[in-house]
């Protein structure tokens, strides 16, 4: 039988097949991605093959080839890496200026990560009812800045149906990762959007005005008229996996558009004599912010980098 994986609870997986029949499934023995070192050898989103024995329990016995995947480096593990989602049509990246803060280093690292998977980002800037002034000075400069890179960006409060249901046409018949910081909104959004989700929330740690963990598992949530949206625990850090140092340019559009110019090809855009990219940030035509990730994803071989929560 075939079917699609919808949960993952790390330990167990819920596979539907075309019918509707849901599977709770095991891995048959010490199966494992080629090639990839994963901590998660089945991801929700993938396609796979089922079976089911004589006393009746089922396991994954197959994967389908994967069109794409979001991947980022195990938490714990520096030579593994974890997949949060297989097979999407795009990610929704929920971010906060506040409340807590998303960093754009963090943002960064998800947007080049899903350029160099070919997965199309929307950034939703959340809460934005509990900005001061400044703070709404400040997100307008961000929307500003990664719309002229040209991503997407939505502003919603999540307990305002209002705002939240501008994402719905973007949804609709898709594949969606909704992925961020834990305390972003995640799962107060998928509540308003999806009343009969009844997903957990929890305040933010007022002293350290963090988020805290209340999705422990990925699913994938129908949404009325089709499509699907992946909700993910939140992530404190995103170590990014498996990139070259001369690839990663190429997740920065506005880094690769410019690097053409340089003088020399395997310009690493950090130091070399006539450098486009050096040029223009020191311009102002490319961001102070994006040059900084672009320099601490270059830091990740360095052993021990991606350990800090970005």
């Amino acid at each position: 039988m075939h079917g699609l994986v919808v949960k993952n609870t790390g330990s167990w997986y819920i596979v539907q097949t075309a019918d509707g029949t849901r599977f709770e499934c095991k891995v048959k023995g010490n199966f494992r991605l080629r090639g990839i070192r994963s901590t998660n050898p089945v991801a929700v989103g993938d396609h796979v093959t089922i079976s089911v024995n004589a006393e009746g329990r089922a396991f994954i016995t197959e994967i389908a080839d994967r069109r794409n995947y979001i991947i980022r480096r195990a938490a714990n593990l520096s030579k593994q890496s974890h997949i949060l989602a297989a097979n999407v049509d795009q990610a929704l990246l929920v971010v906060t200026v506040n409340h807590p803060e998303t960093s754009t280093i963090f943002v960064d690292r998800f947007l080049a990560s899903a350029e160099a998977y070919r997965v199309p980002v929307i950034l939703a800037f959340n809460k934005a009812d509990l900005l001061t002034d400044d703070e709404q000075q400040r997100q307008q400069q961000l929307i500003q800045l990664y719309e002229n890179i040209g991503y997407r960006c939505l502003t919603t409060v999540a307990t305002a149906p209002d705002t939240c249901q501008q994402l719905m046409p973007l949804l609709h018949d898709k594949v969606s990762l909704l992925s961020g910081n834990s305390g972003v909104g995640k799962s107060t959004l998928l509540n308003t959007l999806l009343p009969h989700a009844n997903l957990r929330t929890a305040p933010l740690s007022e002293a350290h005005n963090k988020g805290m963990h209340t999705t422990t598992f990925s699913e994938m949530l129908p949404l009325e008229g089709g499509g699907w949206v992946i909700d993910t625990p939140g992530i404190k850090g995103f170590g990014t996996f498996d990139m070259e140092r001369e690839e990663l340019t190429g997740y920065f559009p506005e880094l690769f558009a410019t690097a053409k110019q340089c003088r020399f090809a395997n310009c690493t855009h950090t130091h070399e004599p006539g450098c486009a990219v050096l040029q223009a940030v020191e311009q102002g035509q490319i961001a102070l912010s994006r040059y900084a990730s672009y320099l601490s994803m270059l830091d990740d071989k360095e052993e021990g980098k991606y350990r800090e929560a970005y």
